[in-house]
């Protein structure tokens, strides 16, 4: 039975005044059930316990990140004012990316109500991100010798600057971002594989980008594992991502991924990433859109 992290965190009181969006993380769970999509049993609750290595960050950086001394510069990098819930929010993002990976190795398929905080670098959160799930989640199945070869495959609208910089010297993680070659961030550090993609293209060319390239990282570094960052913020409707995808645009997207995954036998654990249209039923679509596309492939004998 394939497993998706669910974090109770998000439905308790967050701090006023945030810009961050969560209303989706309340809602999407609700509307996977209620669509027929998944069913309540499908769902776990990550532990928050810190039982998990999260050293991939500066340990200077965790100790104020846990302790609330992050520097002004620092909190206003992060979106955030600094507050303990979100921290707990946080832990409880990044232990979700990491079972939920677990659960993706003798399921084939997992996914995390939210995760995706590819902003968070090694040494300074970013961008609404304070600790780098994927990467960390990354480094835990490695260290612990349960998969040789992972590749990130990155199709939010904004380039996992903070991945990219994490894991620039660990050969055994490909990561692979295509992106909008004007948005944020400013500064982008180089991944493995950077696709700039040009300001409102459509469908029909960001897949042909995408096909291509994809297959050949696939041919070429034959992985053995998969993050798939599934941000649904390059729909034309999205208020921060520039390009001009249709929601069955970026479902395609969802389905070429997880059909080349499953040709190549790799498991995928999924992080919802960002999502900014101003319809709130735009996000919750195409979100299920993904969970849809993965779990339909997921079925197939």
């Amino acid at each position: 039975m394939f497993k998706i992290a669910f974090h109770p965190i998000y439905v308790h009181p967050v701090p006023k005044n945030h810009r961050f969006p969560m209303e989706k993380y309340e809602l999407l769970p609700l509307q996977l059930v209620h669509e027929g999509i998944v069913e309540e049993s499908n769902f776990f609750e990550p532990t928050m316990e810190h039982i998990y290595d999260y050293s991939i960050h500066n340990n200077n950086y965790l100790k104020k990140l846990f302790n609330g001394e992050l520097t002004k510069t620092e909190e206003r990098a992060s979106g955030f004012k600094q507050d303990n819930r979100l921290v707990q929010r946080e832990i409880c993002i990044t232990n979700g990316t990491i079972e939920a990976a677990m659960q993706a190795l003798n399921d084939g398929i997992s996914f995390n109500i939210a995760g995706g905080t590819h902003h968070a670098f090694s040494n300074k959160p970013e961008g609404f991100c304070l600790l780098n799930d994927q990467a960390i989640a990354s480094m835990h199945l490695l260290n612990n010798s349960l998969v040789k070869k992972i590749i990130i495959i990155d199709l939010d609208v904004h380039q996992g600057n903070g991945t990219a910089e994490i894991l620039s010297n660990e050969p055994r993680v490909y990561t692979f971002s295509m992106h909008g070659e004007k948005n944020y961030p400013l500064h982008k550090p180089a991944s493995d594989l950077d696709i700039s993609i040009p300001d409102s293209t459509n469908d029909l060319d960001y897949l042909t980008i995408l096909e291509k390239n994809l297959k050949e990282i696939f041919n070429r570094f034959q992985p053995e594992f998969a993050f798939y960052q599934s941000g649904v913020d390059v729909l034309k409707s999205d208020k921060l991502g520039r390009l001009s995808l249709t929601l069955e645009g970026c479902k395609k997207r969802d389905e070429f991924v997880f059909n080349i995954c499953k040709e190549n036998s790799i498991p995928v654990t999924t992080t919802m990433g960002g999502g900014y249209s101003k319809d709130i039923k735009i996000i919750l679509d195409a979100h299920c859109n993904t969970f849809k596309a993965g779990i339909s492939k997921h079925l197939e004998a």
